[in-house]
This record gives C-alpha cells, structure tokens and sequence, in this order.
C-alpha cells in the first residue's frame, strides 16, 4: 500500500498542498492515506509526519513530492529512511525519482549516507582547526570565566590572609556558589580551611602570650 506525505512551510493560505497531493494522488497513493504538516521542515515535532511514520505497515511505501518535504536535514531524512528500512517499509520520492524498491534507489541512498558522513566529518575538522588557532592566539573556547583572571588573584590572596569567604563575597561582588564553584575548579578550595585554621592558631597563640604575660 501507498502511503504519501505532503508538507508546506506556511500556515497561511499562501502556500497550499495542492500540487503535491495531485502528484502523489497520480502516483497510486489512497487519498485516504495522505498526511500532512503546515510548518517549517526545520520542525522536529511535526503531527502528520508522526501519523504517517506510525501507520506505515511492512510492505507499504513512504511517497514523498520532494526530498526536502520529508526531513529536517540530510542526517534526519537518511535516519527516517533507515528506520522505515528496519520496519520493512520502502520509501520513494517523486522529483528526485528514488525508489528504494529498486536497486539504482538503493544506491542512490548509500550515496546520501556517504555524503553526510562526509559532511559530519567536514564539521567536526572545522571546529577543531577553529579551537586550535583561538588556542594559539591565546583565547580559550568555553563559557568566559564567571571571576576575572585579576580579581581571582586578588580573592585568592585574601583567602590566604585569613578572609572569610563572606567577607570575599561582601568585598569582591561575587556571589556564594560562584566562589566556591570557582576555588573547586582551579584546586583552591582548601583556601577556606586553612585560613581559617590559620586564624584559629593566631588566636590561640594570641591569648597563649597574653597568660604567659600575666
């Protein structure tokens, strides 16, 4: 069985479906078994397509107008396709002529395949070259650091004196969580504990010479 697909980007009557029903009405497809989405092909959540993907049986045929009326990107239309493979169910497509019943369809989707892997492949070298020459110019890629390289400096200091992180946050307009967060992530959070260590042991050795002196 015949089962066809038709998408148009607008939901106004700007567009209408009516070329691609005519075109998959002539090619056998049931109108009773035609489904449709108004909305952007860039859409993952499109009703009709999830109708059309749910009712399809083994041995029934996926009819789409055009390529690009089915998936949101290369990626996306190979991953339909392999699914409808799995579940026994063809697919063709009216313009481009690809029938996957047919050995010359077949192949023209294992050269689809190949194409976006290439294209992943494209990608992935860009972003790292990308990285690699920010690296070199000494910009690190990533969320900008929630404390200035400056001011960390200057907490880390005061931490080291003996400042309470309270104190820090009042002083520095750093939130809490911020601190803490940051000190855990460069290594520095037994800052806390030990300048207040520290300070205790002044105490002590404070009011230790103030007996002896008495």
């Amino acid at each position: 069985m015949f089962v066809g697909y038709v998408r148009v980007s607008s939901e106004t009557d700007r567009q209408n479906s009516d070329l691609q029903r005519d075109a998959l009405l002539a090619a056998g497809v049931d109108s009773r078994h035609l489904f449709e989405d108004r909305a952007s092909g860039a859409r993952a959540d499109r009703a009709g397509l999830a109708q059309a993907l749910a009712f399809v049986r083994p041995g029934d045929v996926l009819v789409v107008w055009k390529l690009d009326r089915l998936g949101r990107s290369l990626t996306h239309l190979i991953e339909i396709v392999n699914t409808l493979k799995v579940n026994q169910v063809a697919f063709r497509s009216l313009t481009e002529g690809m029938d996957t019943t047919t050995a010359s369809g077949e192949l023209f989707f294992h050269v689809f395949g190949a194409l976006a892997q290439y294209e992943r492949a494209l990608i992935k070298e860009r972003v790292t070259a990308g990285l690699a020459s920010a690296r070199h110019r000494g910009r690190i890629g990533g969320r900008p650091a929630a404390i200035p390289s400056e001011k960390l400096d200057a907490i880390v200091e005061s931490l080291r004196s003996g400042m309470s992180k309270a104190a820090v946050c009042r002083t520095f307009g750093v939130k809490r969580t911020t601190l803490i967060d940051t000190l855990r992530r460069i290594g520095a959070l037994e800052l806390t504990a030990t300048s207040r260590g520290q300070r205790n042991r002044a105490i002590l050795e404070c009011h230790s010479t103030t007996r002896l002196s008495a």
